[in-house]
């Protein structure tokens, strides 16, 4: 049974940092691509951060550019949100998930984790 699990969600003050954790387990998610994406109270989710299998490849959302980053670990189970330079407007539920072949910014993969909660305030 596939699984990710999502972890390091809190509560942080505006301009303060984060670090989500993916957990993948189940396959071997080593050779998936993984992204991030995060759904406000009242809105659609949305993309937010994903990277290619190898690793070599990040895409990230405008509105993150430059203030989050998404990395594997080395064994490639394990993928990363390191948030720093949180606003208000980045407060949501982050979701990781995982996807054969390319890494795409659309909602069209095929695992999902639970959710973790981010809080930010300002």
């Amino acid at each position: 049974q596939a699984q990710l699990v999502e972890s390091g969600g809190g509560l942080v003050q505006a301009g303060g940092s984060l670090r989500l954790s993916c957990a993948a387990s189940g396959r071997t998610f080593s050779s998936y691509a993984m992204g991030w994406f995060r759904q406000a109270p009242g809105k659609e989710r949305e993309f937010v951060a994903a990277i290619s299998w190898s690793g070599g490849r990040t895409f990230y959302a405008d509105a993150v550019k430059g203030r989050f980053t998404i990395f594997r670990g080395n064994a490639k189970n394990t993928v990363y949100l390191q948030m720093n330079s949180l606003k208000p407007e980045d407060t949501a539920v982050y979701y990781c998930a995982a996807r054969v072949g390319v890494v795409i910014m659309t909602d069209a993969y095929d695992y999902w984790g639970q959710g973790t909660q981010v809080t930010v305030s300002s």
